[in-house]
């Protein structure tokens, strides 16, 4: 599952939990590299036998062309995919983000002690909703697959369970 966890104090001396999920990704910065390099070389290389001639200019505009075009289709796919939630907990606090590319940020915050984590069955498989009993359920994780969202919810009743219990104890 494309997630991480922070755990730090804040200045007030706080235990802060942080948690970040975000859409997979099949294609690393490496491999986005690897496929703008093979895609270079492979237009370029016939090039390579009109080295030295007037039709080798006319071509290498174009070839750049279509680089630059691969490139920037691919950013462009990259940037559309941004998909992030970011869940902070707090002792006191509970507060989750969703930024969707093109879209203002969408903000639910509840006390942890009432939140309660529940995984349906529809509308899609292990659909996981956060509630605090107010008027308002979120769905946490819809991009992830119902196995993720299955480990994510184990991971959250753990880190809840973990900030509820006495300490001490």
């Amino acid at each position: 599952m494309p997630h991480e966890w922070h755990d730090h104090i804040d200045p007030a001396g706080q235990p802060v939990r942080r948690l970040v999920i975000w859409r997979y990704r099949s294609l690393t910065p490496t491999g986005f590299a690897w496929a703008i390099g093979g895609a270079a070389a492979a237009l370029v290389l016939p090039l390579l036998a009109l080295v030295g001639s007037a039709v080798m200019w006319g071509l290498l505009p174009f070839a750049a062309g279509v680089v630059w075009a691969l490139w920037y289709a691919m950013q462009y796919a990259w940037r559309r995919g941004g998909t992030v939630e970011e869940l902070v907990l707090r002792p006191d606090r509970l507060h989750v983000t969703r930024r969707d590319p093109g879209r203002a940020a969408r903000v639910w915050q509840a006390n942890p002690y009432w939140v309660r984590l529940t995984l349906h069955d529809q509308p899609v498989e292990a659909y996981l909703t956060l509630t605090d009993g107010g008027p308002r359920d979120i769905e946490l994780g819809a991009f992830l697959a119902p196995d993720e969202r299955r480990q994510l919810r184990d991971e959250l009743a753990r880190a809840l369970a973990a900030l509820r219990a006495p300490p001490g104890g």
